[in-house]
C-alpha cells in the first residue's frame, strides 16, 4: 500500500479556547472549527433573544491599495464600488467569466484609495490567484492579511448593549454597514456593523495576537459562545446562501434572489450574468422530516431540483431548506422532498424564512 499523508487542519488563534470551552471540534473547509459547545438549539437561541459570538477567524482578509484600487474592484466585482464612502461596507460579488461566481465577499472602503475585501475561508487561495490575474497591468497593490486578523462576531438583539460599556465608540450612533476603528475591552479593534445571522451585531476585527484575551474577556462580560451549527441554522432562517451551497463557479447567482448585487456597470463575466438563469432558488417548510443538502424535490412525481442547504428550524419550529428548482417550476405552492426514497410534502415559503 502506498502510504497517504493528510493536511493537517489549519487553527484560528482562538483554537485553545475553544478547546477549554469544550467545544466540539469538527473539519470545515480545512480548518478545525467548533461546531457547537452547550449546543446548536441553545446557542441558536441566544443569539435569537440575546447574544451571541462565533469565531469566524477562519474568513480571509485583502487589503487592496493605489491609485487604481476602485476602478479595479468596480471591474472584479457586480455591486458598484464607487457608491462606498470611507468607514462604509457593501455585499459584492466576485464573478468568473462563465457568469457564475469565483465568492462571494464584503469590501470595507478604508479611505480613497484602500479597501479591505473578506472573503470565504475556503476560497482564499482561489480568490487571490483571481485577483492577482486581474490586478496585471494596474496600479494596484494586493496584500493577503489572512494570518494577521482574529475576527469575532457578536450577534443578536442585545449585541450593541452589551458591548457599550466596554468600548470607547457609540456604537447606537453607527448603522448598518458601518465600518469603524475604536477600543474593545482596551485592544484597538476594527469594527463592522455586518453579519450572517438575521440579526443586529458586529464583526471585531482583532490582531490575531490579542484576539483570544479578548475572547475570554467577552465571555466573561456575558456573550455566549456559538458554533458552525447555530451559525448555519441561523443564516438558513434569514435566508442568506452560503458559497459551496447556493453559490458556485458553475450556478447561475441570479437565480437567487440577490438580483441587487449586479450593478449596470461593466464587470467580469457581465454578458453570462444578464442571461436568464435556468433554475431558482426557492424556500420550503415542512411539517416533520429534516432534509439535507442533495435531496431531490419533486413536482408532481418529476425530479425538477434538489436541496441545497435544510435543517429543523429553532425559531419556526419545523424543518426548513432552501432548494433550487427548475425555472418552469419556480412558481409551485406545494412540492415533495424525497428522503431515503419517500417523498415528503413541502411547501414553498418566501425568502427569508425569519426577518426581525
Amino acid at each position: 500500500m502506498t502510504p497517504t499523508t493528510e493536511t493537517p487542519l489549519k487553527r484560528t488563534p482562538l483554537h485553545a479556547a475553544h478547546l477549554r470551552a469544550g467545544a466540539r471540534m469538527v473539519p470545515f473547509g480545512g480548518w478545525d472549527m467548533p461546531v457547537q459547545y452547550a449546543g446548536v438549539k441553545a446557542e441558536h437561541e441566544a443569539v435569537r433573544t440575546r447574544a451571541g459570538m462565533f469565531d469566524v477567524s477562519h474568513m480571509g482578509e485583502f487589503r487592496v491599495t493605489g491609485p487604481d484600487a476602485e476602478a479595479f474592484l468596480q471591474r472584479v466585482t457586480t455591486n458598484d464600488v464607487t457608491k462606498l464612502r470611507p468607514g462604509r461596507a457593501q455585499y459584492n460579488w466576485l464573478p468568473n467569466d462563465a457568469g457564475g461566481l469565483v465568492d462571494d465577499i464584503y469590501v470595507y472602503r478604508v479611505a480613497d484609495t484602500e479597501f479591505l475585501l473578506v472573503v470565504n475561508a475556503s476560497n482564499i487561495e482561489k480568490d487571490w490567484a483571481h485577483l492577482q490575474a486581474h490586478a496585471a497591468g494596474s496600479e494596484v497593490q494586493l496584500s493577503d492579511e489572512s494570518g494577521d486578523w482574529g475576527l469575532i462576531a457578536v450577534q443578536g438583539p442585545e449585541a450593541g448593549a452589551l458591548l457599550q460599556p466596554h468600548t470607547d465608540v457609540d456604537l447606537g450612533a453607527k448603522k448598518k454597514n458601518a465600518f469603524f476603528s475604536g477600543t474593545l475591552l482596551e485592544f484597538p479593534v476594527l469594527f463592522a456593523r455586518t453579519g450572517y445571522t438575521g440579526e443586529d451585531g458586529f464583526e471585531v476585527f482583532v490582531k490575531a495576537g490579542d484576539a483570544e484575551a479578548l475572547w475570554d474577556r467577552l465571555v466573561a462580560v456575558g456573550l455566549t459562545p456559538a458554533g458552525l451549527g447555530a451559525r448555519d441554522t441561523l443564516r438558513l432562517e434569514a435566508g442568506f446562501p452560503l458559497y459551496g451551497h447556493e453559490f458556485a463557479e458553475d450556478l447561475h447567482p441570479l437565480a437567487s434572489t440577490y438580483a441587487w448585487v449586479v450593478k449596470d456597470k461593466e464587470h467580469v463575466g457581465r454578458a453570462a450574468i444578464q442571461a436568464a438563469p435556468p433554475v431558482r432558488l426557492i424556500g420550503l417548510a415542512l411539517d416533520r422530516v429534516p432534509v439535507r443538502e442533495g435531496y431531490p424535490v419533486l413536482l408532481g412525481g418529476e425530479t425538477v431540483g434538489h436541496v441545497t442547504s435544510g435543517s429543523s428550524s429553532p425559531t419556526l419550529g419545523h424543518p426548513i431548506a432552501m432548494a433550487l428548482v427548475r425555472a418552469d417550476a419556480a412558481s409551485a405552492d406545494a412540492y415533495e422532498v424525497e428522503v431515503r426514497g419517500k417523498a415528503h410534502p413541502a411547501r414553498r415559503m418566501d425568502l427569508p424564512f425569519y426577518k426581525r
